[in-house]
């Protein structure tokens, strides 16, 4: 299984290879990217799955006044279907947790039944939609899920 690091910014142009392949139209530049990054680690958090030398995957954390939202998960078409999504999702909820959100959210494309199975697994709920939410017409669902709170020592 891959190892999980900090996002680099020499990562970024690799990055922006993987979004263009996965999201088209609506990936994120390497812009976006930068700006994410600058967050960290104040409002931001973002891991890189590598195996070997290659980024396999990725996940980002925006935290903010005890909401988590989910910037990103990422995983390279030939590592879809491995357990590699379920263990970004999984880091990045623990991730949200230990920065005191008491709820995660997220939007996922309405056409994506795999990604919806994987945030359903993981207690995430639907809770609206944002019609025509993407740059070809699909709609956004938004889900969330409420995190216990961590028990004090």
């Amino acid at each position: 299984m891959a190892d999980l690091g900090p996002i680099r910014w020499w990562d970024v142009e690799t990055l922006t290879a993987i979004e263009a392949d996965l999201f088209g139209v609506d990936a994120w530049s390497a812009e976006t990217f930068w700006g994410e990054l600058a967050g960290i680690p104040e409002t931001r958090w973002y891991r890189a799955a590598v195996e070997g030398e290659e980024i396999v995957g990725y996940v980002g954390l925006a935290a903010i006044d005890g909401t988590g939202d989910v910037q990103t998960v990422a995983v390279r078409r030939d590592q879809q279907g491995s357990g590699l999504g379920a263990l970004l999702l999984d880091a990045l909820l623990a991730e949200a947790q230990n920065r005191g959100c008491s709820e995660v959210l997220l939007e996922v494309r309405a056409d994506n039944p795999a990604a919806i199975r994987l945030y359903s697994k993981r207690a995430f709920e639907r809770i609206a939609e944002r019609p025509r939410y993407y740059a070809d017409g699909v709609a956004a669902l938004i889900m969330r899920r409420v995190l216990d709170p961590i028990a004090a020592d």
